[in-house]
């Protein structure tokens, strides 16, 4: 039986509470009532303030963006689909700048596992601590303010730092993908994803659905600075327009083969 609307309501602000981002066709079930049901209840929790809607589903409002810790524990089987794709496409690279974040960690992990003879720039503890694993890496650490939630370095000690080195790719998340471009929820960690772009031939961007049509606070590019983005999903159309308009080439990470 369904609940009441105010009822349900509550309850998908307590789930949104405990689990970052919800999805729509879980909502439904949960709650026995429509998609549509669902979809009308978070386009008037949005009206209030009080969640954002995603591609899919919602995610908690932008001023309580989920600490890294909180984001490693979303979409994993997703990310490792994007970091599959993502370590592909930069195998002929040499030196790398790596942003934080719960996607560029699962990445850099998949990186330590297949890549050899590689330095990796990050100003991202959780990024240098799955890379220091493989021994041929050389992983350099960026100086700066530690920001506890980002678990990174970031500050003017930060950017002056990356100011004197160059990288064949630069590799980023984002909190927002948009038309306008990537967002960041954390404009200190925005700005340190700006320089890394600045000092990088090719910059690709990793997200997966949950980031679609969101924008942040900081914007730190627009799609004509970027090279790639890799997803887990098909993008909203109009994203997909713009992106094709500005030559951005778009991946879908895939699952890997099964074992005959």
């Amino acid at each position: 039986m369904s609940k009441r609307k105010e009822d349900r309501q509550q309850q998908i602000l307590r789930e949104l509470a405990e689990t970052p981002t919800l999805r729509i066709g879980d909502m439904a079930r949960t709650h026995g009532v429509s998609t549509e049901t669902i979809r009308r209840d978070l386009d008037e929790l949005t009206r209030r303030g009080v969640l954002n809607r995603t591609y899919g589903g919602a995610v908690r409002a932008m001023n309580s963006e989920p600490t890294v810790t909180e984001r490693h524990q979303l979409f994993t089987e997703e990310r490792e689909r994007i970091a599959r794709d993502a370590v592909h496409c930069m195998r002929e690279g040499k030196i790398f700048m790596i942003g934080s974040g719960a996607t560029t960690v699962h990445v850099a992990r998949r990186m330590a596992s297949e890549l050899r003879d590689i330095t990796v720039i990050t100003h991202a503890f959780g990024v240098a601590t799955v890379l220091s694993m493989n021994p041929t890496i050389r992983v350099i650490v960026a100086p700066g303010e530690y920001c506890a939630t980002e678990g990174a370095m970031t500050g003017a000690q930060t950017l002056l730092f990356l100011s004197q080195f160059t990288a064949d790719y630069t590799l980023l998340g984002a909190s927002g993908i948009a038309a306008d471009g990537p967002s960041e929820a954390l404009i200190d960690s925005g700005t340190v994803y700006r320089a890394m772009i600045q000092r990088a031939a090719k910059s690709i961007v990793v997200a997966d659905h949950s980031k679609f049509d969101l924008t942040y606070p900081y914007h730190y590019a627009g799609w004509s600075g970027i090279s790639r983005l890799i997803t887990d999903q098909p993008l909203p159309d109009h994203l997909a327009t713009v992106l094709g308009r500005e030559k951005v080439v778009v991946a879908r990470g895939h699952a890997a083969p099964e074992q005959q």
